[in-house]
């Protein structure tokens, strides 16, 4: 509910069968509190980067 993504597209995304798009993985590592590197795997330091005051 927090990231906007429609229950049955995070249902897709669970199990594979749908890819978020920029904005739902920007909204995702917004919520979790992380960076969107981190949820790609590109990183493994889950800390967020400083945002800015009006992202």
């Amino acid at each position: 509910m927090l990231t906007g993504i429609d229950q049955s597209d995070y249902s897709k995304l669970e199990v594979g069968k749908r890819n978020l798009s920029f904005e739902q993985c920007k909204a995702l590592a917004v919520v979790l509190g992380t960076s969107m590197d981190y949820l790609a795997g590109l990183t493994d330091d889950p800390r967020p980067y400083p945002r800015r005051a009006n992202p």
